[in-house]
């Protein structure tokens, strides 16, 4: 089977250590995804998710609970967020994460098991989730 070449341009080692950290956590995401786990997070620096807030604790929750390969509703993750109630602010949350992907909005699902919107796309979400699964089943 073919590997695919992830590479970074020339210069890489020039770049400040969050982007060298972010690089490394989306080469790994796309090419070896198994090792995103032990893998530091580049440090998140966006005023959102600094103050504290119900979008903050339904990103990190995201962050933190649903792994690769996972998906969980709307009402699903308002509820590890501590609200259950709060489903439609779930919503503004993942229309408001600032680094899609990292923090995985394309995880969240309708409870009706439709993919739902993201802001990247329809096409570009089924393909994120069809990834994560092809991915989890390779390793099982």
């Amino acid at each position: 089977e073919p590997s695919v070449a992830c590479e970074v341009c020339e210069g890489a080692e020039e770049m400040p250590e969050p982007l060298q950290q972010c690089t490394a956590w989306l080469r790994a995401y796309f090419c070896e995804p198994a090792t995103t786990g032990s893998l530091p997070l580049p440090a998140f620096h966006h005023p959102l998710l600094q103050k504290d807030s119900f979008t903050r604790q339904v990103l990190w929750t995201l962050l933190r609970d649903v792994k690769f390969g996972e998906a969980v509703s709307y009402k699903q993750l308002a509820d590890l967020a501590g609200n259950s109630r709060a489903a439609r602010a779930v919503g503004g949350a993942m229309r408001s994460n600032p680094i899609p992907i990292i923090i995985p909005c394309h995880r969240v699902i309708r409870s009706s098991g439709d993919s739902g919107n993201y802001g990247g796309g329809q096409l570009m979400k089924e393909w994120l989730l069809s990834h994560e699964k092809l991915q989890k089943e390779k390793l099982a």
